[in-house]
Formats: structure tokens, C-alpha cells, sequence
């Protein structure tokens, strides 16, 4: 069926995909500018060509090498509170640079491509649930950056025929069962690895972001969704379109949240550590409550979730932590 092309593959939830598509005997080319990611990451020695989606160029070299039929897109910077501060960093890494690839795509007549979008399209949902119908009004850059995207690929495939999928993640967390991979960005924003750092004493603690919210606990309320089941989801977005599935819009996440003081008491609890936790105000582009009404990618996709239990995320986030931790004092 031929390569198929994996941007942002040596980032966390990309590598995630790469290493189940290989497994599955898939041929995989990694296009990634390490900015984030890691050539590590690809465990299994996939393909890496080291480049930028800005460099059409190049990436179009690629695709005349390659063939690709198939593209699944997830190189994006991806932390809400900062693109607030920062938009043109996403508007330009988001929004322009999925241009350059979907003009690169229809020059070289692709024919599936799956989005890494994310619930932050929404923005603050009546009830805290969103559906794929719900109302996208976005609260911050990156997820108006995403939501673009989205119109772009939408108006495209109209166009010029190409079949998508676009999958708006929840809140991923977790890593790697077998403790091959997982997150390693060291300043990344993720509740889960930033309370597990804390454990490690790799912080001198870790701050709640709002307490005020209208919340059973006050603070804020997601849905996490372990990276495992995620991954697994492209896989079965692809496999929907080779079929002849039509493009599609679909929410990514298990359709339950938790605080994030739940949150932290299962890092403690799995950890047997107590860490200092310090209450600070709201950050911009937080909403209260996003969780996902998770009908259609099981209607659709014929997905089921393999990892659905916090105290699994939570379990798998800190074997790999540690181990990060103790590779790192070597």
C-alpha cells in the first residue's frame, strides 16, 4: 500500500503512532523538525527525515520520492496558556504551515490525510460536554490555529477530492505500557508528567491553575484520555478511509472527566509521594469543564478503548518518568 507519511512523528503522540503502525507492518517516513521531538522516539528505526513544513521544497522532494497516498499530520505547537502570549507562533506553525502541506498534497494528488486537531476548538461547551456538533468557538490561538486547519482541510477535500479524517484529542496523557516511550519534552505543560515530576522532586512542586471554578471541587475538569487508546484511533482512521470511508470530524476521548485534584491525589497515590501543591489563579484559555461525548468514534471507527482508568494513565505516566529521572542521574 506504500509508505505513508507521519509529520511531527518523533513527538510524543506522533512517535505513539509510528511505533503502532510499524507494529501493524506498515511502511512509515517520519518528517519532523526535532524542534519538540526526538529521533529516539522512533524505536523501531523508522525513516526520519529532519525538516520544517515551512520548507515546501523539501517536502515536496519527499513526496515525489515516496508516492504517499496517505499523510497523517501532527507536527503543531500545542500549549493553550501560551499561545494566548504568543499567537503568530501558532497561526504561522498551525495554520500556515498545514497550508504548505495541504498545497503539497493536492501538487502530489494524496488521498487520505488524518488532522491532529484538538477539543480546544470548542472553547467553554454548555454543560462542559462537547459533541462534533457543538458550537466551535475557540478561546485561545492555538485553538482557533487548529480550527482553521480544520476549514482548510474541509474546503480542500471538497475540492479536490482527497478523504480526511480529523480528530479532535481530549486531554492525552500516559505512556507507553511497556515503558519503551512516553512523553519527553522536559518543560511541557501536561498535568500528569508535571505532578509526576514533582514526585520525582524534579520540581520543588506544582501549582493548581484556578480553584474557583463551578466545579464539584472547584478546580478545573478534563478528559484524559490514555495515549495508547489515542494512537490506536489513527490507525483505525486510516483504516476507515482505505475502505472508502467518508471525511469525518470525530472527538477522541473517553466521555468522563476528572478534576485536577483528582488528578493529583492518584499521582500520589501511585507514587506513595507527597508533593507540595500551591493554589494559583486561573491561566488564560482554561475553560472549566471539556469532556467528550465519545459516540461517534466508536459508531464510525468501530474503536473501543483498551486503557480506560486513570490509575492505568497515571500508572504508566510514572514508570516512564522515573525512568527518564533515573536515565538522567547516570
Amino acid at each position: 500500500m506504500g509508505p505513508i507519511l507521519v509529520t511531527g512523528g518523533a513527538g510524543y503522540i506522533g512517535s505513539h503512532v509510528v511505533r503502532q503502525l510499524t507494529e501493524a507492518g506498515r511502511e512509515v517516513v517520519v518528517y519532523d523538525n526535532l524542534s519538540t521531538g526526538s529521533a529516539d522516539a522512533l524505536i523501531h528505526g523508522e525513516r526520519l527525515v529532519v525538516g520544517d513544513l515551512a520548507d515546501q521544497e523539501k517536502l515536496s522532494a519527499l513526496f515525489k520520492e515516496c508516492k504517499f497516498k496517505s499523510v497523517l499530520h501532527f507536527a503543531a505547537a500545542i500549549i493553550a496558556p501560551e499561545s494566548v502570549h504568543l499567537p503568530y507562533k501558532y497561526y504561522s506553525n498551525n495554520t500556515r504551515n498545514t497550508l504548505n502541506l495541504l498545497q503539497t498534497c493536492v501538487q502530489h494528488e494524496i488521498e487520505r490525510f488524518i488532522f491532529s486537531s484538538t477539543a480546544a476548538v470548542y472553547g467553554i461547551p454548555e454543560g462542559g460536554a462537547a459533541a462534533e456538533t457543538s458550537a466551535t468557538v475557540p478561546i485561545n490561538p492555538y485553538g482557533t490555529s487548529k480550527l482553521m486547519s480544520e476549514w482548510m482541510l474541509r474546503d480542500g477535500s471538497f475540492a479536490h477530492g482527497f478523504s480526511y479524517v480529523a480528530l479532535r484529542y481530549f486531554n492525552v496523557a500516559g505512556a507507553d505500557p511497556q515503558g519503551r516511550m512516553g512523553q519527553r519534552t522536559p518543560d511541557a505543560t501536561h498535568l500528569i508528567k508535571v505532578a509526576c515530576q514533582a514526585a520525582l522532586g524534579m520540581r520543588e512542586g506544582m501549582s493548581i491553575f484556578g480553584t474557583d471554578y463551578e466545579t464539584p471541587d472547584g478546580t478545573g475538569i478534563r478528559d484524559y484520555i490514555h495515549i495508547e487508546d489515542l494512537a490506536a484511533a489513527h490507525l483505525y482512521a486510516l483504516g476507515y478511509l482505505e475502505k472508502g470511508g467518508a471525511s469525518t470530524t470525530i472527538n477522541v476521548g473517553y466521555g468522563r472527566g476528572e478534576s485536577v485534584r483528582e488528578v493529583i491525589d492518584v499521582v500520589k497515590k501511585v507514587s506513595g509521594i507527597d508533593f507540595k501543591v500551591t493554589e494559583a489563579p486561573r491561566r488564560p484559555g482554561d475553560p472549566a469543564n471539556l469532556v467528550a461525548v465519545a459516540d461517534r468514534i466508536r459508531n464510525v471507527l468501530g474503536w473501543s478503548p483498551r486503557y480506560d482508568d486513570l490509575t492505568t494513565i497515571v500508572s504508566d505516566a510514572w514508570r516512564w518518568e522515573k525512568k527518564l529521572y533515573e536515565s538522567s542521574r547516570k
